[in-house]
Parts: structure tokens; sequence; C-alpha cells
């Protein structure tokens, strides 16, 4: 199991910016797809950003022009830089991973596929 642990979050103004952090420890898997999702209350999951372990890239098309993901294996952490923020990004945001993973393309945005979740940190926009 991956242990993941959410922070960046926070209140912000419609065209700011947030960057959101997520710590991994506990894998066991060079081959570790990481991603981001969001759920507001009573609303499923929505894949926003995903990440494999060659670098390949996926992102949801409300976010694509905005949001930038990324990750430091050295530090063995996932980063959601999100720029210009709109009030419907507003929503509890998680991390997660999957070991010996070897998926692509819109997978890596699909709840799906991964086993650990992190606890959320919320970010809500106002205009």
């Amino acid at each position: 199991q991956v242990q993941l642990v959410e922070s960046g979050g926070g209140s912000v103004q419609a065209g700011e910016s947030l960057r959101l952090s997520c710590s991994a420890s506990g894998w066991g898997s060079t081959h570790l797809c990481m991603g981001w999702f969001r759920r507001t209350p009573g609303k499923e999951y929505e894949g926003v950003a995903g990440i494999n372990s060659a670098g390949t890239i996926e992102y949801a098309d409300s976010v694509k022009a905005r949001f930038t993901i990324s990750r430091d294996n050295a530090n063995n952490t996932l980063y959601l830089q999100m720029n210009s923020l709109m009030p419907e990004d507003t929503a509890m945001y998680y991390c997660a991973a999957r070991g010996r993973c070897w998926y692509s393309g819109s997978t890596l945005t699909s709840s799906a596929i991964y086993d650990d979740w992190g606890q959320g940190t919320q970010v809500t926009v106002s205009s």
C-alpha cells in the first residue's frame, strides 16, 4: 500500500492560483501511477489529472489549459499547479496512487484503477 497525504488547499478568489502537494510513502514499485481527483458533496469523483511512471500525463478537458500535474520522484511528491481558478473548481481534492501500473491515456483519470487514496484537501474559489 501507498500512504498519501495532501496539502496546499485553501480559499481564493477567482483568477488566483494554488499548488497542491501529495506526499507518498510505502510504495513498492517504480511503476507508480498517481492522480488528482475532486468531489463535491453528493457527487462522484471527477478525474482531474493523472501521471504514470514514464511521465505520461492526462488531464480532464475542463482543466487542461489551466492545471499542471507533476511529480518529484526524488522526494516522492506529486503536485498540482492550479492557475486561473474558477468557482466551479471548488471541491475536495484527493490524491490517488497505484503500484505496478502500466496504464496511460484517459485511464489515468479513471478512479477505478487506483488502489490508495489520501484524505483530501479543500479548495474553495469565490467569485
